[in-house]
């Protein structure tokens, strides 16, 4: 009597084209999307059309410039509570302006640093060039095959001493820095929206 369930050579095939199918880097539209980049290992929830969604709702969402940076909104809090108050509500009114000077402050690092620029052109090589091989042949380091994440972390230890060399961890360190001062203080001593009158309102009592 025989039975639906594959044997021997067969069965083994079977589950090694099932294997495949789970643990593939690589989703199974990719071959189709076209050229290199569209089958090059991106992480889950992560791709060129979800990061220009973002940056379209991010873009969409900013207040108007002249009114962020308008002088006569300016002024020093009374108290703590009022400048906590200030700060908790011009993050959330003024989030995808800050957004935007925290991606300028690290553009202008990256740009003012020829070495960081080395660093990251290397970095971004190295991958390019170790995800070729990976879809040439099996890449294998270790005794280990070199998935799409791992193709990340062996780029970034090929680029890491180009990176150290450049001072990745002090232009690290200076974005931050400047990142909250030049936002804390906006957010500090820029007016709420709607004046005094709104100010008072939420420094009222319960």
């Amino acid at each position: 009597m025989q039975s639906g369930v594959p044997k021997g050579e067969n069965c083994l095939v079977d589950m090694d084209s099932k294997a495949g199918d789970l643990f593939s880097a690589e989703p199974a539209d990719a071959a189709g999307s076209g050229g290199v980049m569209g089958r090059l290992w991106l992480p889950k929830g992560l791709s060129p059309s979800v990061a220009k969604e973002w940056f379209d709702r991010r873009r969409a969402s900013i207040r108007p410039w002249a009114g962020f940076v308008d002088h006569r909104k300016f002024t020093k809090p009374r108290n703590f509570g009022e400048l906590c108050q200030r700060v908790v509500r011009n993050f959330d009114t003024y989030n995808s302006n800050y957004t935007f000077i925290f991606l300028g402050l690290i553009l202008y690092c990256i740009i003012s640093s020829p070495m960081l620029l080395i660093a990251l052109a290397v970095f971004v090589g190295a991958f390019y060039i170790i995800h070729l091989k990976s879809l040439e042949s099996k890449l294998v380091v270790f005794g280990k095959e070199v998935t799409g994440p791992h193709q990340l972390g062996l780029a970034g230890a090929v680029s890491f001493p180009v990176f150290w060399l450049a001072g990745a961890g002090a232009a690290v360190f200076w974005v931050l820095g400047a990142t909250m001062f030049v936002i804390g203080s906006h957010a500090a001593f820029r007016e709420l929206e709607g004046g005094s009158e709104m100010e008072e309102l939420f420094m009222e009592p319960v």
